[in-house]
């Protein structure tokens, strides 16, 4: 359960959000938190939802020294837009879904007492990535909540997203339950972006081409009647 002490105003502690510390051990590690961060923000953005990366998450209240910062969190009935830290008590609300990039350096700290924690916190999901294959078996491992008690995910789905998480490389693909979609990291977003527009530009030229030759077609009948009215035919509408 999520602790909760009273503070007077007074006594009000300071609760930093940064330590000083890298956001992540490698760039492998960065990558797939930043992509996790923004794939699921896009997905999530008209949700009464938030979606942090790397942000101090507090959940005793008058103890700042009581925190963790999951690398990526889903935070739902919450008003969007990030924040600096999270504080339970404030937002009234545990995250939903954690997402940690894990490591062999990582490896007690994200097994052991991570996953201890957002056990007791009421965390209903907790994934593991591993990018680099460290120790991870198959570099991607979930847990649900069943009761008070995390139980192994078998199926690859995420219950409270309500989508199918694949192992990608060194990344994790998305893809939605309903249509089978998949959620677009933000260079596949670009590169479909570029293709629209090409499609789009080759379609303007296709019919601006059209255009030109009924121009040309309608011009060489105008010419022809022309032609004919001077040879005395009396309708050369007829032709048409």
């Amino acid at each position: 359960m999520t602790a909760i002490l009273p503070v007077s105003i007074e006594s009000q502690p300071f609760y930093p959000s940064a330590d000083g510390q890298p956001v992540a051990e490698t760039y492998d590690h960065l990558y797939a938190l930043l992509t996790t961060l923004e794939v699921l923000k896009q997905y999530l953005a008209e949700r009464q939802a938030t979606v942090l990366g790397n942000q101090f998450l507090y959940y005793a209240q008058g103890f700042p020294k009581l925190r963790v910062a999951p690398d990526v969190m889903v935070i739902f009935d919450v008003a969007p837009g990030g924040r600096d830290n999270y504080k339970i008590w404030e937002e009234g609300q545990v995250p939903t879904v954690i997402f940690e990039m894990t490591s062999f350096g990582t490896k007690e700290q994200d097994e052991i007492f991570k996953k201890t924690l957002y056990e007791q916190l009421g965390v209903k999901e907790y994934w593991l990535f591993d990018p680099k294959g460290e120790w991870v078996e198959q570099q991607l491992r979930g847990y649900r909540l069943r009761g008070e008690t995390y139980e192994a995910i078998q199926d690859g789905r995420s219950e409270p997203l309500q989508l199918r998480l694949v192992l990608e490389g060194r990344l994790i693909g998305f893809y939605r339950e309903d249509t089978g979609e998949k959620l677009l990291i933000p260079g596949e977003l670009a590169e479909a972006l570029r293709l629209e527009v090409a499609a789009r530009q080759q379609a303007e030229e296709r019919a601006e081409q059209e255009r030109q030759r009924a121009e040309q077609a309608q011009l060489q009948i105008e010419q022809l009647k022309a032609r004919l009215r001077t040879l005395g035919v009396d309708d050369p509408d007829t032709l048409q």
